[in-house]
C-alpha cells in the first residue's frame, strides 16, 4: 500500500508539472464533444482564438466603461453611447447572436382567416417579404373592438395564453411563428444565405417584420409597442428589441445565460448553466463562435448583460423567479446594476427593474397581469409601482462608510503577526468580522425541507443505492445527509464528508446545470456520508442574504458561512452513523474558500479537499484576469474587509496559503485546473510550490496532494473521479 500510496503521489506531481497545450486539438479533447460545433469547424475552417492576444475582463464590462483597443473609455454623453451602442451590436452578431440584415425590405400580407370573439376579432396571416420574398412568416392578431388607436403586445406562438390575457386588458396582440411551437425563421436563412444567423437571433428579429406589417393598420399604436417572452423566447425578445428601437418596452422573463445575464457571472463555476452546456444543448442557439470560450468567459470581447443595456431608454423589466434553476438571481443583479448608469445617463432610471418572483422556472396568469401593469405603467394607462429592491448585498462603498472593520491597510500591528495556529485563528475570525452571539441548541427535525421543497430545489430524485436523513441545525438551517443504502440500520459509524459548495443562487448545494452525477451522491456512492445544506444567498436561504448587513454592519457573509460550518460540524459528531474521527471537509470555488477559513477556526475535521480553491490574495492582483480580491469584497460581498486591502494585498495580516500551510501534515487534497481563470496556472504553482515546502518539514509530507487537469474550472464526474482517487489513497494509508 505504502508503494501505491507514493506512486500516485508522483503521478500527481508529474501530472500537475506538465504543461497542457493550448491548441484546437487539446481544447476538443477536453471538452464534451459537439457534432454542430465540429461541423462548423469543418466547413467555416475558423481559427482556434489566440486567448494570448484577446484581452481578458473578468468583472462585468461595464457599458459606459468599455475597453477598446486596450484601452478603457468612460462614455459621459448619449452621443458618445449611441456610438458605443453600434460597436457593441457589432460585436455581439460576431460572437455570440450571428449576423441579420440592417434592411430586410417591404413585407407583403397573405391574409389566411379573419373571425370574429367576444369584443375582439382574429386575423391569421403569412408576411412574405426578403429577396424573391423567399421568408415568410405566420402571424396571428388579436384585435379589441373599436377604431383605437391599440397598443401593441407582441409574442411568440407559445405563448398564446399571455395574448389572450393582453387582449382583454385592450391591447392589440400579435403572436408569431418565432418558438419552439411554430418557427418559420428558417426561411429567413433561406432567403439571405450570406449571412451567419443563429435560431435565436432570426426569432428576435422576426418581431421587427411583425412590427412592419402593424405599422399599415390604423387601428394600431405602433410607438407603444411591447415585445416579451419566456426563458428562450426571453432571450429572443432581448434581441429584437436591441436591434430594433421601434420596440418601446421590453419584458425579459426568465430568459437566463444568453439572454439578460452575462456570462461571466453565471457558468459552471457557480453550478449554473454556462457556454458550455448551452452550445452544446442548443447548438442553433447562437454563433458556434461563442463555444470557444467555454471556461474563458472573461475573454469574451461582448457579454449578454449588454443587451439590457442597449434596451435604454426604453422600459425594460427583468423577470426572475428565486430559485429558478436556468438562472442566476446574483448574476442578475448584477446585469442590472450594470445597464442602470446608461438609463441614469437618460434621466430614465425608473424605466429600468428587476421583477423578483417566486416559486422556479414556471409562469402563471398574475404573473403575466403584472407584466400587462408594467406596459400599462409605461404607456399612461395606469398607475402601479416596481419598486427597486436588491436581493443580494451590492453597495460596497455604504458599507466602507458605515462599518468598524478590525483591520486597516497601512495600521497593521506587529503584535498580530501569524506565529502559529492559535494565532492565525484570532485573526481570521477577527477578519472574518464582529460576530454576534451564538446560542448552540440540539439537532431537531422540526423544519426540515418538505417534499414540495425538495422538489422545487431538484432533490427529489434519490439515488436507488443511497438514503438520505434530514435534520436542523445551528441557527435553523436544514441539512439533507446522503449515504449508501442501509447505513443507518446498520449502526456503524462511517466516513463522511462535509460538504460546501459554490453559490449556486437557484438550487443551493444541488448544481442547476451540470455535466453527469451530482457531486453530494457521486461521493455517497462511494461510501461516504455527505452532509449538506444551502450557504447563505443561496438555494433555500436566498432572501436570507438581503439585509444581512443592515442587521449585522460589522460582520461579514462568509463569517457566517464558517459559523454555519461549524456548526455542522458539531451536528455531524452527534450522528450515530458518522465516525467523529473521519470527517473531510470537501469545498468546491467559493465553497474552497469558506472551507480554508474553516481551517483556521476548527481543528475536528481530519482533511481537505479543495477543488478550484481561490489563489491566496497576496497572488490574486490582476484584476482584469480573476477579479482579484475584489470579486469577494465587492461583488459577491461575502468578506468587504477584504476590500480595503485592494492594491495593497501584501498589507492584509493574512492569507489562505498560511492558514493552508499550518494544517500540515494534515491531509489537504487540491485539484486545479490548467485553464481555471480564477487561479492561472502560472499562479497556482506557486501555492503548489509553497504548501509543498511546508509539508515537506512536517511529519507527513505525502499528505499534501496537488492534481492539475487538463481542464476549466467546474466539478464534473472526471474531476469527482480524481478527487475520490486521492480520497481513496489516504483511506488506504489509514487501513495498513
Amino acid at each position: 500500500m505504502q508503494g501505491l500510496l507514493v506512486g500516485l503521489c508522483l503521478f500527481a506531481a508529474s501530472f500537475s508539472a506538465t504543461p497542457c497545450d493550448d491548441n484546437l486539438e487539446s481544447y476538443l479533447n477536453r471538452i464534451p464533444a459537439s457534432d454542430p460545433f465540429s461541423q462548423w469547424l469543418e466547413k467555416s475552417g475558423a481559427d482556434y482564438p489566440d486567448f494570448d492576444t484577446l484581452p481578458s475582463h473578468a468583472p462585468i464590462p461595464l457599458p459606459l466603461a468599455p475597453v477598446i483597443n486596450g484601452e478603457k473609455v468612460q462614455i459621459t454623453d448619449i452621443a458618445a453611447w449611441r456610438a458605443e451602442r453600434e460597436r457593441l451590436l457589432q460585436e455581439l452578431q460576431h460572437w455570440i447572436l450571428g449576423t441579420v440584415p440592417s434592411e430586410p425590405g417591404p413585407v407583403r400580407a397573405e391574409i389566411l382567416a379573419e373571425d370574429r370573439g367576444e369584443g375582439m376579432r382574429r386575423r391569421e396571416l403569412i408576411l412574405h417579404f426578403g429577396p424573391d420574398e423567399k421568408a415568410q412568416l405566420w402571424v396571428e392578431l388579436y384585435i379589441p373592438d373599436g377604431t383605437g388607436p391599440f397598443p401593441i403586445f407582441m409574442s411568440q406562438d407559445t405563448h398564446r395564453g399571455w395574448a389572450q390575457i393582453a387582449v382583454r386588458r385592450g391591447y392589440i396582440t400579435c403572436i408569431y411563428a418565432g418558438g419552439d411551437s411554430r418557427d418559420d425563421t428558417d426561411t429567413f436563412a433561406n432567403a439571405w444565405p450570406e449571412y451567419e444567423w443563429s435560431r435565436l437571433m432570426r426569432r428576435g428579429w422576426a418581431a421587427g417584420r411583425c412590427l412592419d406589417y402593424l405599422e399599415t393598420l390604423p387601428e394600431a399604436d405602433t410607438v407603444k409597442t411591447a415585445l416579451t417572452g419566456h426563458s428562450r423566447n426571453g432571450k429572443t425578445s432581448l434581441m429584437g428589441a436591441a436591434f430594433d428601437e421601434r420596440i418601446a418596452v421590453v419584458i425579459s422573463s426568465s430568459s437566463g445565460v444568453g439572454g439578460s445575464m452575462a456570462s461571466r457571472y453565471c457558468g459552471e463555476s457557480q453550478y449554473c448553466e454556462g457556454i458550455e452546456h448551452i452550445t452544446r444543448t442548443f447548438p442553433e442557439w447562437f454563433h458556434p463562435r461563442w463555444r470557444f470560450f467555454i471556461g474563458r468567459e472573461h475573454k469574451v470581447p461582448v457579454d449578454l448583460h449588454h443587451l439590457a443595456a442597449l434596451a435604454a431608454p426604453r422600459p425594460c423589466l427583468l423577470s426572475i423567479a428565486v430559485n429558478d434553476g436556468v438562472e442566476h438571481t446574483w448574476a442578475l443583479q448584477h446585469t442590472y446594476l450594470a445597464a442602470k448608469p446608461v438609463y441614469q445617463l437618460y434621466d430614465a432610471e425608473d424605466k429600468l427593474r428587476i421583477m423578483w418572483r417566486s416559486g422556479g422556472h414556471e409562469t402563471w396568469a398574475e404573473i403575466i397581469e403584472q407584466y400587462m401593469d408594467w406596459c400599462d405603467l409605461q404607456f399612461g394607462r395606469g398607475d402601479y409601482r416596481f419598486e427597486e429592491r436588491f436581493v443580494y448585498p451590492w453597495d460596497w462603498e455604504s458599507w466602507k462608510a458605515n462599518a468598524k472593520p478590525a483591520y486597516q491597510p497601512d495600521t497593521a500591528s506587529d503584535d498580530e503577526s501569524v506565529k502559529d495556529a492559535e494565532a492565525m485563528a484570532g485573526v481570521v475570525k477577527k477578519f472574518l468580522g464582529e460576530a454576534p452571539p451564538q446560542a448552540k441548541a440540539p439537532v431537531m427535525d422540526y423544519g426540515t425541507s418538505k417534499d414540495s421543497v425538495l422538489s422545487l430545489l431538484s432533490r427529489s430524485n434519490l439515488a436507488s443505492v443511497l438514503e438520505r436523513d434530514q435534520i436542523v441545525f445551528g441557527e435553523y438551517i436544514a441539512a439533507e445527509i446522503y449515504m449508501p443504502k442501509g447505513t443507518q440500520k446498520e449502526g456503524a459509524k462511517k466516513k463522511a464528508i462535509l460538504y460546501l459548495p459554490p453559490l449556486c443562487a437557484p438550487t443551493g448545494y444541488h448544481a442547476s446545470y451540470r455535466r453527469g452525477e451530482q457531486v453530494y451522491s457521486k461521493l455517497a456512492r462511494n461510501g461516504y456520508v455527505v452532509f449538506c445544506f444551502d450557504p447563505i444567498a443561496a438555494g433555500r436561504r436566498v432572501e436570507e442574504a438581503e439585509h444581512f448587513y443592515e442587521r449585522h454592519p460589522n460582520w461579514s457573509l462568509l463569517g457566517k458561512m464558517v459559523r454555519d460550518a461549524q456548526e455542522a460540524l458539531d451536528a455531524m459528531v452527534e450522528l450515530p452513523y458518522v465516525d467523529p474521527d473521519e470527517i473531510w471537509v470537501v469545498g468546491y470555488e467559493s465553497g474552497a474558500l469558506t472551507a480554508m477559513h474553516l481551517a483556521a477556526l476548527d481543528q475536528r475535521p481530519c482533511g481537505y479537499g479543495l477543488v478550484c480553491p481561490p489563489l491566496p490574495y497576496r497572488l490574486d492582483t490582476d484584476v482584469l484576469e480573476t477579479g482579484g480580491i475584489n470579486r469577494w469584497a465587492q461583488e459577491r460581498m461575502v468578506l468587504p474587509q477584504l476590500g480595503l486591502f485592494s492594491g495593497k494585498e501584501n498589507q492584509l495580516p493574512y492569507d489562505l496559503d498560511e492558514i493552508l500551510s499550518l494544517q500540515a501534515p494534515k491531509p489537504l487534497i487540491m485539484v486545479t485546473p490548467q485553464f481555471d481563470r480564477f487561479a492561472p496556472p502560472q499562479e497556482a504553482e506557486k501555492i503548489k510550490a509553497i504548501l509543498e515546502s511546508a509539508y515537506a518539514q512536517s511529519a507527513s509530507p505525502k499528505n499534501f496532494i496537488s492534481i492539475s487537469p487538463c481542464t476549466h474550472n467546474h466539478f464534473d464526474e472526471s474531476t469527482q473521479d480524481l478527487l475520490l482517487e486521492q480520497l481513496a489513497v489516504f483511506q488506504s494509508k489509514e487501513s495498513e
